[in-house]
């Protein structure tokens, strides 16, 4: 089933393989958001289906988004992206709510793994 997705990171690299991949599969990014702060707003707006949320960003980091969204909606679709050895992380993710994490580099099999464990 396809989905739309909200990709929050602050690399374009990262935003453009993203988009390839995910429209590739089907799927419709609604937004792009380069920050936690600029995320959490587009979130509210665009109610996509899943969130795809780098953790390293200016302004708001994503441990601090994934808290500020699930706040508003406890029963938001979020994919982490982490790089390797991010174990303290991954476990402050968790704790927000985080289910899924997509660990960089990453590619386009390891991108559409992550969206189905979601379903």
């Amino acid at each position: 089933m396809s989905k739309r997705v909200l990709i929050v990171d602050d690399s374009p690299i990262v935003h453009h393989l993203l988009r390839k991949t995910l429209e590739a599969a089907g799927h419709e990014v609604c937004g792009d958001a380069k920050n936690g702060r600029e995320g959490v707003d587009l979130y509210g707006k665009l109610k996509p289906d899943v969130v795809f949320m780098d953790v390293t960003m200016p302004l708001m980091d994503g441990i601090e988004a994934v808290k500020t969204i699930r706040a508003s909606d406890p029963a938001a679709q979020i994919i982490m992206l982490t790089a390797m050895g991010d174990e303290q992380i991954m476990t402050e993710a968790n704790q927000a709510g985080v289910t899924v994490f997509l660990k960089k580099p990453f590619d386009d099999y390891k991108i559409i793994s992550a969206l189905a464990k979601l379903v």
